[in-house]
């Protein structure tokens, strides 16, 4: 058996160059195909998705999954899963993050990708025990993702024993997430080959095009024995996006590691996408920058998603021209914080920062409030001692907690069901109210009432963060 391919165009490729505005019109003709090609496992859901649904799309998430589910019945589908964030930009109570769970596999999630933007296992925790909770009754493998970045304290020893530390929490798997793009081809040889010695667990590679090295990672990577890895269909492969599954078939055919797609299936699902493609080509929904290589990113170690996110922030504020400026902010605010690894929702909070202080000319001059509540130990523990002075200098003397953030949220799910009662028709409605409020409410009043609302539709940008 050859290794193993997951395909992220449905999900982390259209989140990387299209700032995640695939319709699921889009999205179930190429998945019905992409169903029959032979993949391991597509990458559908989750991620900024369910946002994008609601906010931008006027689309209900969970519609979505389940048009996908029946799309794809011969194929695995994955989600990836924020932790104790669940889908969203703060920490949910237990029971939230467990009902959360159980209606992703319920509605045909097989595969969650868990992650804690900080490696910190105490927020996984209550994610990995409801899939394996609800595994005898829906089916479902948790795969946990370790955040890869490099700083001081990011060496390969650290990540070898977070593997085997994530081992004796109850993943299925480990992935490798190189959500910016900078793990290099030899990096990624000996930390696969030593994970790979350390823990029993399959092993999986994600990563990320943007500093131009991702396909020789790759390779790498197979070459140490990995056991899958993620690719993204060619018209939504590349620049910020995975490196291209077709390439990468052509690359193995006739070897121990061919993966086996049938590539007659993938041509006519990159056909179809390709139309899709051209749309936000002219439209201007795909910024050309966004497929360009940078190899200035290995220096400042920003993923894919997070770069279409900050041109379309400075683009809204007509600050285009602070755009280098802005992207060597990012790793001194990153160095500030104690090295947090630049993955949502800390990728936003960073780059919301690093715009601050550029635009504002004063550093920490303005903070957002989720910088505030990092600062608190609300997001977990930093990798490395935050700047005492900088924390002062936000914070004040104001407590900062050592314990599992989540410790102090009360159950959430029930008092929502309540206070929404009127216009919540499912356990699933209750949660995309329980994640994103003001845009869940708004498009199940309009969902029920459709005369009222169907000429109205209001698309509008936010800053995340």
């Amino acid at each position: 058996m050859g290794v193993k391919i997951v395909d992220t165009c449905l999900r982390d490729g259209h989140q990387s160059l299209l700032a995640t505005r695939l319709t699921t019109e889009d999205i179930l003709p190429v998945a019905t195909l992409l169903d029959k090609a032979g993949y391991y496992a597509l990458e559908v859901w989750g991620g900024a998705t369910f946002d994008a649904c609601l906010r931008f799309l006027n689309e209900d998430p969970w519609e979505r999954l389940r048009a996908i589910r029946k799309a794809c019945p011969n194929t695995k589908l994955q989600m990836l899963f924020r932790g104790q964030n669940i889908l969203g930009y703060r920490h949910y109570s237990d029971e939230l993050v467990e009902k959360f769970v159980e209606k992703s596999l319920e509605n045909g999630i097989d595969i969650i990708r868990v992650f804690d933007a900080l490696n910190d296992l105490r927020n996984l925790k209550s994610a990995v025990d409801a899939t394996n909770k609800y595994k005898k009754q829906f089916g479902g493998h948790c795969q946990i993702a370790l955040s890869y970045t490099t700083s001081p304290v990011h060496t390969i020893d650290y990540y070898v024993n977070l593997a085997k530390e994530v081992e004796k929490i109850g993943a299925d798997s480990i992935c490798i997430k190189d959500m910016a793009g900078v793990l290099l081809p030899n990096a990624a040889y000996e930390l696969v080959t030593r994970i790979k010695e350390s823990v029993k667990l399959p092993l999986e590679l994600h990563t990320h095009c943007t500093g131009g090295v991702a396909e020789m990672t790759v390779m790498r990577a197979i070459e140490a024995g990995v056991d899958i890895v993620d690719t993204a269909l060619s018209p939504l492969s590349g620049g910020t996006s995975q490196p291209c599954t077709e390439a990468l078939e052509y690359v193995l055919q006739g070897t121990k590691y061919d993966p086996e797609l049938n590539l007659d299936y993938l041509k006519q699902a990159c056909d179809k996408l390709t139309v899709v493609k051209d749309r936000f080509l002219a439209n201007g929904g795909l910024n050309p920058k966004a497929l360009t290589t940078n190899p200035n990113i290995l220096k400042y170690q920003v993923p894919g998603g997070m770069l279409s996110n900050l041109m379309s922030q400075l683009k809204g504020q007509g600050a285009m021209d602070k755009y280098e400026e802005v992207l060597n902010e990012i790793p001194r605010v990153r160095k500030d914080l104690g090295y947090p690894p630049l993955v949502t929702p800390l990728s936003q909070m960073v780059g919301t920062q690093a715009v601050m202080n550029v635009i504002s000319g004063e550093r920490y001059k303005m903070c957002p409030a989720e910088i505030k509540d990092y600062l608190k130990g609300k997001y977990g523990a930093a990798p490395a001692p935050v700047n005492e002075e900088i924390r002062k200098k936000i914070i004040g003397d104001a407590p900062v907690i050592t314990y599992r953030p989540a410790d102090d949220i009360a159950p959430e799910f029930e008092a929502m069901k309540e206070k929404y009662k009127d216009i919540v028709k499912s356990d699933e409605d209750v949660l995309s109210c329980a994640l994103f409020e003001n845009v869940a409410v708004k498009f199940l009043e309009a969902r029920n009432n459709p005369k009222k609302d169907e000429d109205e539709v209001v698309e509008f940008d936010v800053v995340i963060g």
